[in-house]
């Protein structure tokens, strides 16, 4: 079988710009280039060891649809200590879709919302 290894997660926006700079100033993501002459066509970002890239969504692109859906649904982040992430967060005012919640053993999670409607899950794992 043949080896497979994770590139980039691809996201569409209204506004790229914007996007990454919520990225960059929420999660400490760092842009690592921007792709277009004149316009921004996309901006790249290395979030944590993930290569993002933002497109400029042309006009008329639909809204991704409500969650839970099928397909790719949400971006996890782990955090050391989710109660001060959301805390922190929350201060910024990021949207808080779901408060903090014990998910098993050792997990806790959250859900914020991103830009364009992105859902982003805040995740603590603790030793099992």
């Amino acid at each position: 079988m043949q080896h497979y290894t994770c590139d980039h997660v691809h996201l569409r926006s209204r506004d790229a710009v914007a996007a990454a700079t919520f990225y960059v100033q929420t999660f400490g993501a760092r842009e690592v280039k921007r792709v277009g002459d004149g316009a921004v066509q996309r901006v790249v970002l290395d979030l944590g060891g993930l290569t993002v890239f933002i497109e400029q969504a042309p006009a008329g692109t639909a809204p991704a649809g409500p969650t839970p859906c099928l397909g790719i649904e949400h971006i996890g982040l782990r955090v050391a200590d989710i109660e001060a992430a959301m805390a922190d967060l929350e201060a910024r005012g990021v949207p808080v879709r779901t408060g903090i919640t014990e998910r098993g053993p050792g997990l806790r999670i959250a859900f914020v919302e991103g830009p364009d409607g992105a859902l982003i899950e805040i995740l603590e794992r603790g030793s099992v």
